[in-house]
């Protein structure tokens, strides 16, 4: 049985504004460590799918840059959404491409935005959710365990074992604080977003739950792509998948995960200095800095008498914002 992968590289990365931007969105930027996202997203895989079996599903104005930041990924496996519809339309078409060159291959699915901690035990939660989904016929996503009481993400609560794995007994998506502590305590998991199971089984599930999908099913087994996504709803494939499927399962990692969501998140994954300030660029900090992020890509930036601040420079614009604001980001960017 092979194994392919699609990982999903679209989106502009709002939130990252002004050093992401429609033309280089935060899948590109070298937000942890010194390669880009989608670069290390590939490399995360290396010895558990081949490159020839990857699949790249991004915007149409990326494919060239993604093409040449993963020269491995054979250009024809590079997809450009022709709508952007979120994941249930994108991961459809990939199982949908997949079956049809390769019918009984199991599947994995990512995004290139993460940061992992640990590669090794990344591939080994992969191989395990991958085994599970095979031995018992259903669809496996991959949860960690909580670090803190994080609002933005999505909870799975286990239900009873199925082998190494456990049934999923229900989502809790975004809670308040309050119940992200409770989560917590009850040893709710972290949805990651790396799933797992066999192309057939994928579509049949989609095919029988996501209603949002089913106007633009025949041409989806058809084969027009550009008429599927005209036809179906924007959606999410938890939501309409795996939320509603009865045939879900789901792995621990022991790899700590983060999505990146916004400029705050790099105060977790990025070394700090010794006043936790996270600086990349042409900066000068004085030592009154704290518990800031500072970034600059072109012009020198100097900051003094700053506490917990996001300051940053970058395609001619700057950006001053206190941290935990991310939310209100995003909105200004598309009133901008």
């Amino acid at each position: 049985m092979t194994t392919w992968a699609a990982i999903l590289a679209g989106g502009s990365g709002m939130r990252f504004w002004p050093l992401s931007t429609t033309q280089r969105p935060k899948q590109l930027l070298p937000l942890v460590g010194d390669g880009p996202l989608l670069a290390q997203a590939v490399q995360r895989l290396e010895g558990l799918v081949p490159p020839e079996r990857m699949l790249i599903l991004t915007g149409p104005f990326l494919v060239d840059q993604v093409a040449e930041l993963v020269p491995s990924i054979p250009r024809t496996q590079i997809f450009a959404e022709p709508r952007a519809a979120s994941t249930a339309p994108a991961l459809a078409w990939a199982a949908h491409w997949i079956s049809r060159r390769d019918p009984g291959a199991q599947m994995l699915s990512m995004h290139a935005d993460w940061a992992v901690s640990d590669d090794r035990a990344f591939r080994s939660a992969a191989r395990t959710a991958l085994g599970i989904a095979a031995d018992y016929d259903v669809l496996v996503t991959v949860g960690v365990k909580p670090s803190r009481n994080e609002t933005g993400y999505g909870y799975i609560v286990p239900g009873k074992p199925l082998g190494t794995a456990r049934a999923v007994r229900r989502f809790v998506e975004k809670p308040s604080a309050a119940r992200a502590a409770l989560l917590r305590r009850r040893g709710a998991l972290w949805n990651t977003g790396l799933f797992a199971w066999g192309v057939a089984r994928f579509l049949g599930e989609a095919g029988a739950y996501a209603r949002e999908l089913r106007s633009g099913w025949s041409a989806l087994s058809a084969g027009d792509a550009e008429a599927f996504f005209s036809l179906v709803r924007p959606a999410p494939v938890d939501v309409v998948v795996l939320e509603r499927t009865k045939r879900l399962a789901v792995v621990a990692g022991t790899f700590r995960w983060d999505d990146i969501g916004s400029w705050d998140a790099l105060l977790r994954i990025r070394r700090t200095d010794s006043r936790g300030n996270v600086v990349v660029g042409n900066v000068t900090v004085g030592d009154d800095v704290k518990r800031s992020v500072i970034w600059s890509e072109d012009e020198h930036v100097l900051v003094t008498g700053v506490e917990d601040h996001v300051i940053v420079r970058a395609n001619g614009h700057t950006l001053v914002m206190p941290t935990g604001r991310a939310d209100e980001l995003k909105q200004l960017v598309q009133r901008l």
